[in-house]
């Protein structure tokens, strides 16, 4: 008899540390979901934000459908951009728009001049 309840003594310890061992398993799993796929998620759309709060009348853009256009005046939610050699106007909202030239340009510009200073200090 003694031996039958210390059995279910241990089956139940075995079991506790079973479960803890799964809690754990799934906690690792989420912490990788989280730091592979969310984490860098958020970090793309906080640069996104930065990107269109910065915006400037001259700027060259994308839009998330592709339009291609110059701004022409910034409101609080709204955009107006000149397209084409005809310079027809289109009123677009800011958050479609999905990149800036001029700035990329303008970083792929300093990043050139780095590499020159580089080179010419060696």
């Amino acid at each position: 008899m003694l031996n039958t309840i210390l059995a279910a003594g241990a089956t139940g310890e075995a079991g506790t540390m079973g479960m803890i061992t799964q809690l754990i398993g799934i906690g690792a799993i989420f912490a990788v979901f989280y730091f592979i796929m969310i984490r860098p998620q958020k970090k793309r759309e906080k640069e996104i934000q930065e990107m269109r709060s910065r915006l400037d009348v001259g700027d060259e853009i994308i839009t998330s459908g592709g339009i291609i256009g110059r701004v022409v005046s910034i409101k609080e939610d709204t955009i107006l951009i000149e397209t084409g050699s005809d310079r027809s106007k289109i009123r677009i909202a800011r958050w479609a728009i999905q990149a800036n030239n001029t700035a990329m340009e303008a970083r792929e510009k300093e990043k050139k001049e780095k590499k020159e200073k580089k080179e010419a200090k060696e």
